[in-house]
């Protein structure tokens, strides 16, 4: 086997990096493509439906449909799509995710821990591998990997996983490595989401009902064992029970179905409109297994499910947004992080520091 080039090694040296630190906490999302644009799409598409994790379909079947027919039609549709979300800064979700990273940085620097702060995309850019080549040539030796998915999943957290691994079959000198599963029950996720929701009651009123809807997934993997649905269904629970909601005020639904297979179910949107044609005449939807804002949470929720909850007799309804840089969700990204880097030294003296105190200790007479 073939291993990447090591970055020039400096025996002794401190890490180059901005914190001079050897500790690295790595945020991954899902991904996107550059641009919205049909040929965008295209390569982003090729890669993400490629991944046996999304689509677990024969793999030379899947290829023959995926390339023979969705890549020649879907990439059209989906970049008119992502165009009616698209910022000046570019895609949302890397917008936030961005963010995100950022703050996460600053907030466990205010903490105390020294640590550097990097994200990734599982598909398009920037790269997860490429990414933590970056980070060995700072001087990083610990990396925490941090999927931005609160719902485990094998198609999410166990991709991103997978990914870390193929980078690790091709390098040399590996750093020590840790992941996060999920974070689904996390008392500050769920702290944090509630107080959004209360945030959004106290400025636009309190809607009849609380849509939770997630990202659906095909149910027979509920049957093969992947803990998703569970997981998102005690969200939905335990951010009921913060709010203090009874039964009837409040629902799990799934979103994002693809194929004519059976999905996890109930379906978002048909939800929505028997809603409004039993006489619902306002809703509120939040989106809690979105760590940030994206295509799915911004154009398929806030615009498709909202106006085919409006066309059904509804009569107002609230998008609460994911919890992207807001100060308590990043409180809890904060100190998810922090219980699982104990144990590695994030806050010890950087190797030119000691050399310092050991200089002056020389001078000052004292055996060192």
């Amino acid at each position: 086997m073939r291993f990447a080039p090591e970055p020039p090694q400096r025996h002794g040296a401190a890490p180059a990096g901005p914190l001079a630190t050897d500790v690295a906490v790595l945020l991954c999302n899902l991904g996107t493509p550059d641009a919205p644009t049909a040929p965008a799409l295209r390569r982003y598409l090729a890669q993400f439906l490629a991944d046996p994790r999304v689509v677990e379909i024969p793999r030379l079947i899947w290829l023959a449909i995926l390339h023979g027919v969705i890549l020649r039609v879907r990439p059209a549709k989906s970049a008119a799509k992502y165009a009616s979300v698209w910022t000046p800064e570019g895609s949302p979700l890397k917008v936030w995710t961005d963010k995100q990273a950022k703050l996460l940085q600053g907030v466990l620097g205010e903490r105390g821990q020294r640590v550097r702060v990097a994200y990734a995309m599982r598909y398009g850019q920037p790269a997860i591998g490429a990414t933590l080549d970056a980070l060995k040539r700072e001087g990083v030796r610990r990396v925490l990997v941090l999927p931005a998915y609160p719902q485990y999943s094998g198609a999410t957290t166990a991709s991103v996983i997978d990914d870390v691994a193929r980078w690790a079959l091709q390098t040399r000198h590996l750093p020590e490595l840790r992941f996060i599963n999920h974070y689904h029950d996390d008392p500050g996720y769920i702290g944090a989401l509630a107080q959004t929701v209360r945030e959004h009651w106290q400025r636009d009123g309190r809607a009849d009902k609380l849509v939770m809807s997630f990202h659906g997934m095909p149910e027979r993997t509920l049957h093969l064992g992947d803990p998703y649905h569970c997981e998102c269904l005690k969200t939905g629970r335990l951010l009921a029970e913060a709010l203090g909601l009874q039964d009837g005020e409040w629902r799990v639904t799934f979103q994002s179905r693809f194929g004519k297979a059976k999905w996890l179910e109930p379906y978002t949107e048909p939800s929505l409109v028997k809603l409004a044609k039993q006489g619902l005449k306002t809703v509120d939807v939040i989106c809690p297994g979105f760590a940030v804002d994206c295509l799915e949470t911004l154009e398929e929720i806030n615009q498709e499910a909202r106006e085919a909850f409006l066309h059904a007799g509804g009569q107002r309804f609230g998008y609460i947004p994911c919890l992207n840089d807001h100060p308590a969700g990043m409180r809890a990204l904060a100190k998810l992080a922090e219980r699982h880097l104990q144990g590695w030294p994030t806050d010890a003296p950087h190797a030119d520091t000691l050399a310092l105190q050991r200089q002056r200790a020389l001078a000052a007479g004292a055996k060192v």
